[in-house]
């Protein structure tokens, strides 16, 4: 059996520390104990792209925030879906994360960093957010394990209902909000509906070729803007 090898650590702001671990061909992101992302796991986060780009159809010059860059699934996802005008803003906090993806996962990478669609910011994506009004099309958040704050308690402040209307307030007419999850948590799509969302929740599995475990993904779009709520 090969030996998993230690490539990098990183320290979270406000929290612990990431450990980047190779095992042959394949790349895990942990935290403690936790895999928090995997190269054999990454259907769920390119779903998170692709059901996304679907809900903008037809959209002129369509604008993405990506909040998380995590390996890339779901940047490199949203870059073979979306037209050559389009625009994705990533956020990520962890200046490491990006390093490790120009440095020992350049191949997984595949120069999507460097797509001209593409522009990558060293901040919270919270803040990027709230400095952002009525500047995207879709909003898609993969920033923790879900709306619980594993990984930075920080992070809760997102899925506050106050960051939920912040994240409102950064979407043009039509916009989607797309939040991904480990796993199901009522009480927060119970959280985006007073935030003012039709919600719809999806189930995904984590495996590309639809195996393995079920993740969740929230659509959330402005009441304003639909007529009847989508079911989920």
């Amino acid at each position: 059996m090969l030996p998993r090898e230690l490539l990098g650590t990183a320290q979270i702001p406000g929290g612990d520390q990431l450990r980047l671990i190779s095992h042959g061909r394949d790349f895990m992101i942990l935290l403690d104990r936790n895999e928090l992302m995997s190269t054999r796991m990454r259907g769920s986060e390119e779903a998170l792209a692709t059901m996304s780009c679907a809900r903008l159809t037809g959209r002129a010059k369509p604008r993405l925030l990506i909040g998380g860059y995590g390996m890339g699934f779901t940047l490199r996802a949203a870059l073979a879906t979306l037209p050559p005008d389009a625009g994705i803003t990533v956020a990520e906090l962890i200046p490491e994360v990006i390093d490790w993806a120009r440095g020992p996962m350049q191949e997984l990478t595949a120069g999507c960093l460097d797509d001209p669609r593409v522009r990558v910011i060293q901040d919270d994506v919270a803040i990027v957010i709230r400095s952002s009004p009525s500047a995207f099309d879709a909003i898609l958040l993969d920033v923790d394990n879900g709306p619980d704050g594993l990984v930075r308690a920080a992070n809760n402040q997102l899925y506050s209902e106050q960051g939920l209307r912040a994240a409102k307030a950064a979407l043009r007419p039509g916009g989607v909000l797309a939040i991904w999850s480990a796993g199901k948590d009522d009480a927060f799509a119970r959280r985006l509906k007073r935030a003012g969302f039709w919600v719809d929740e999806v189930a995904v599995r984590a495996r590309g070729n639809g195996k393995g475990a079920k993740h969740v993904i929230w659509f959330a779009s402005h009441m304003d803007d639909r007529k009847m709520p989508v079911s989920g």
